[in-house]
């Protein structure tokens, strides 16, 4: 049986020190706890725990009734306003590290574990959460009736189902005393409106990302820093806001990821203001191959790029400060045309294979679909429905 602790339900583990994985869970926002093997006094374990609620969400509860606890295990803590069901994510010191990471003090956290969670206490989580769908496509219907420009993401249900969390996104301030009130009439619990930006509704949400992998967001990625135009200019990409935007419709947050490698390897390249003047003619930077240590400039007269490396710009620089210039570009920069050229010939070679295997793996379709084949033996049609056709013929004569 998988594990209850996340989505897919296709995990598990035997061991019970592991929990419901060997990780300590599967599903998004999980953390590896590589301090588990490592056995501390009862006296000096941490008494605080991490638990997960849906969606990744995570909160920290002190275990004060000092039950045995596993990643995966499902307990029911105290949340104020009644007991919540969540599955323990992480123990031990490095709980202790992640309070520090978000800035929570050991005296804040309050909220105690009440005890591992019942059957019964599973069962009633699970028909809470069954309410959870018909309530969001509900509330809906009731935000439009209300003309309210806002947009409800998500809706998680308390697991003793007297407390309903409603998540929502809005541009600007939103009036919804009135929605909160006929929420709370309708479904005969409290209400809670929670405002969560753009990028944590997609982390809530999930999907795929252009990469083909999960978005970053709703996986491990936690702290959403911001992400400014400039992190596409220093990394020389196309500002096109559809290529440019995740799914939350903001700048992606992997942009960031590479954005220090590529500034400090801009410090190397020199700033072009104005054209390389040569005796041929002003040569206009055209394009920079960051890494590769490589600009390419072309003449307006031409449409050709010829490529130069920093040295060799430097060099024409301080020739155009003292009034002097090269005859042309090409003399300059031949061994780099060279390497170039060798390149462009094997891209050349690879696409043209690559050509060549679509075809032939066009050919062998029409040929599965029945094209007609011939033997080299007998050059008469064999193929099976031929062959076949034949066998029926035969059969009506006799």
């Amino acid at each position: 049986m998988g594990c209850t602790s996340c989505s897919t339900g296709g995990c598990g583990s035997s061991d019970k020190k592991k929990g419901g994985c060997a990780s300590g869970g599967c599903n998004k926002m999980n953390v590896f706890d590589w301090l588990s093997n490592m056995d501390l006094p009862v006296d000096q374990q941490f008494d605080v725990i991490e638990v997960r609620f849906k969606n990744g969400r995570k909160e920290f509860f002190r275990n004060t009734h000092q039950l045995d606890l596993f990643p995966g295990d499902p307990v029911a803590v105290n949340m104020g306003t009644g007991y919540h069901v969540g599955h323990v994510s992480l123990q031990g010191e490095l709980v202790r590290l992640q309070m520090l990471k978000k800035k929570i003090k050991e005296e804040d956290v309050v909220l105690e574990i009440y005890r591992l969670a019942t059957e019964t206490d599973l069962d009633r989580h699970k028909e809470t959460k069954a309410r959870e769908m018909p309530t969001m496509f509900r509330t809906r219907q009731i935000i439009q009736d209300f003309k309210l420009s806002m947009k409800l993401s998500d809706v998680e249900f308390q697991a003793d189902n007297s407390k309903a969390t409603f998540y929502y996104s809005a541009d600007a301030r939103v009036d919804f005393r009135e929605l909160i009130k006929v929420l709370a009439a309708e479904f005969k619990i409290r209400v809670e409106m929670r405002q969560i930006s753009l990028r944590q509704e997609a982390g809530r949400l999930g999907g795929l990302g252009v990469c083909g992998r999960e978005l970053c967001c709703s996986t491990w990625l936690s702290d959403f820093k911001n992400v400014p135009t400039s992190a596409a200019r220093y990394q020389n990409l196309s500002l096109n806001p559809s290529k440019l935007s995740g799914q939350c419709g903001r700048l992606k947050c992997c942009l960031n990821y590479e954005l220090e490698t590529y500034v400090e390897a801009l410090k190397d390249i020199p700033t072009i203001e104005k054209p390389l003047k040569t005796a041929q003619g002003n040569a206009f930077l055209k394009k920079t191959d960051i890494f590769k240590k490589l600009m390419w400039f072309g003449y307006e007269s031409e449409n050709s790029w010829h490529p130069l490396t920093i040295e060799q710009v430097k060099e024409i620089l301080a020739m155009n400060e003292k009034g002097e210039m090269p005859e042309n570009l090409g003399n300059v920069v031949e061994e780099v045309k060279k390497d170039f050229e060798e390149v462009m010939e094997l891209e050349a070679e690879a696409f043209h294979k690559k050509i060549d295997a679509n075809r032939n793996r066009k050919r062998k379709r029409r040929n599965k679909r029945g094209q007609v084949k011939k033997d080299k033996k007998n050059p008469q049609v064999t193929n099976k429905k031929a062959q076949n056709q034949r066998k029926k013929n035969v059969k009506k004569r006799s």
